[in-house]
């Protein structure tokens, strides 16, 4: 069903955009709905927003009073669960457990050049935060040029328009574009789960923010490391955040510059999205991120094309059925549409389908608010770690060290991109199909020229998806 609802931050600074994946929530986008041709209608719902429903996510569920299930650990200093809410007063936040020197290398990687000066980034030297990039750039230029003549053939796919599946009827139903979002499709290049049984790849999107030091924090007391999809724009905004995640032995990848739903833009409006946020990170950090994260998983073979041919390996979240994915739904708290106790009670559903699946997950989590620290400092993780989960980040998932990560460090001979069509992450690694011989569903995408394979669970399920799309 369509919420309808915009909602508005409380909180200065912060770009008003989500990724929620509840049924019954509606998202809106970066603090440049005015002026960005990228804007959000009313009418859009999380299905419409490029996103379908949460492991849990019924309304009832997302917007819960209560918990369906006895907590058995918490952290001893964790907001009580009826204190995290939109209306929350804002606690202080927290300093960085560090700050690097600008000069060291990393020691989790080998071969890390050294780290840069953050006080070099000149905010006037990239675009405007949280708007799509001018197209007509110097670097967004050669951006284009460089996709052009990578060997990828970007797909001739019609740009969507805002309102996901139920206002592109034709798109949704149309499973040889592999629309993520409308029709659960995913190709041999993506990752979506782990392939050890239990293995949670860890991850975070919308960061880093003001926000991102608390939990930071507890990681490091955990000894825990997880994967950061960051905004470039956030990046601008909070560049030795950055650097800590990046020198703490966390994964950082890409999440785009300003979070639009990828599929309504432009082949050239997506490659400056792309872009800048590979160029802001390596000013930052000294090295180029090869993975990223659609917002809302808006990614059809355009967009993932387009991705392949910069370098970058598209990673979703782990899928379940027609109307379920691993989205703890934690977003929406901020904006009041979802409770603390729904996502919780999303989170015992995730647990409880992790320990049925063959594979290991990769769970929807974000960093950019102060209420989804909280619910994962307090009460996730902890849960996570009583769990017999292996937690880490997603390259590590992927049996791969973390030099693999990075363009600059990574070793093409083991790790080969996924532009080269030898792609060796989910398709490839150790209990996946393809390394134990499981058969999947493969075909290949008229009008591109990376031949990629759906696996034979979203085949399965595109019809189911583009008739649920229809109507929703």
């Amino acid at each position: 069903m369509l919420a309808g609802a915009i909602f508005a931050l409380s909180l200065t600074s912060l770009p008003v955009y989500g990724q929620s994946s509840s049924a019954s929530s509606s998202s809106s986008q970066a603090s440049s709905v005015a002026a960005s041709s990228v804007a959000v209608s009313s009418g859009a719902s999380a299905v419409s927003s490029g996103a379908t429903s949460s492991a849990a996510a019924s309304s009832s569920n997302t917007e819960a009073t209560a918990l369906t299930f006895s907590l058995t650990v918490t952290n001893p200093t964790a907001v009580p669960l009826a204190s995290i809410t939109a209306n929350e007063t804002s606690l202080p936040t927290i300093p960085l457990p560090s700050t690097a020197t600008p000069g060291v290398t990393n020691t989790f990687i080998s071969g890390a050049p050294a780290l840069p000066n953050p006080t070099s980034i000149v905010s006037s030297n990239y675009p405007t935060m949280d708007k799509v990039p001018p197209t007509d750039s110097d670097e967004v230029q050669q951006w284009i040029a460089e996709v052009a003549a990578s060997g990828i053939t970007v797909p001739n796919i019609t740009q969507t328009v805002l309102g996901g599946c139920p206002a592109n009827a034709e798109a949704a139903a149309d499973s040889s574009r592999c629309w993520w979002s409308c029709t659960g499709c995913v190709r041999d290049t993506d990752v979506q789960e782990c392939p050890t049984k239990l293995t949670w790849g860890l991850t975070y999107d919308d960061g880093p923010s003001f926000y991102t030091p608390n939990l930071l924090t507890y990681l490091t007391a955990n000894e825990l490391s997880a994967t950061f999809f960051v905004i470039g724009s956030r990046c601008l905004q909070f560049p030795v955040t950055l650097q800590e995640e990046f020198m703490a032995g966390h994964q950082v990848a890409v999440h785009t510059w300003s979070h639009p739903y990828l599929t309504t833009l432009t082949n050239e409006q997506i490659i400056a999205e792309l872009g800048w946020t590979k160029k802001i990170i390596k000013d930052v950090t000294g090295v180029t991120p090869n993975m990223m994260r659609p917002p809302y998983g808006d990614i059809d073979d355009r967009v993932r094309n387009i991705s392949i041919a910069m370098g970058l390996t598209p990673v979703m979240w782990t899928r379940m059925n027609a109307t379920a994915t691993f989205d703890t739904d934690d977003f929406d708290v901020h904006g009041g549409l979802a409770s603390s106790y729904g996502v919780l009670n999303n989170w015992e559903n995730i647990i409880t389908h992790a320990n049925e699946i063959d594979t290991g997950f990769i769970v929807l989590e974000h960093d950019l608010f102060e209420e989804s620290v909280q619910l994962a400092t307090g009460y996730i993780l902890p849960s996570a770690m009583n769990q017999s989960f292996d937690i880490k980040p997603v390259i590590s998932c992927l049996n791969k060290p973390m030099s693999d990560a990075y363009i600059e460090t990574n070793d093409n001979s083991t790790n080969p991109p996924a532009a080269s069509g030898a792609v060796t992450l989910s398709s490839g690694a150790p209990g996946s199909a393809s390394a134990t011989g499981a058969a999947s569903n493969s075909s290949s995408n008229s009008g591109v020229g990376l031949t990629v394979s759906g696996t034979s669970t979203a085949f399965t399920l595109s019809g189911i998806f583009a008739l649920v799309a229809l109507f929703l």
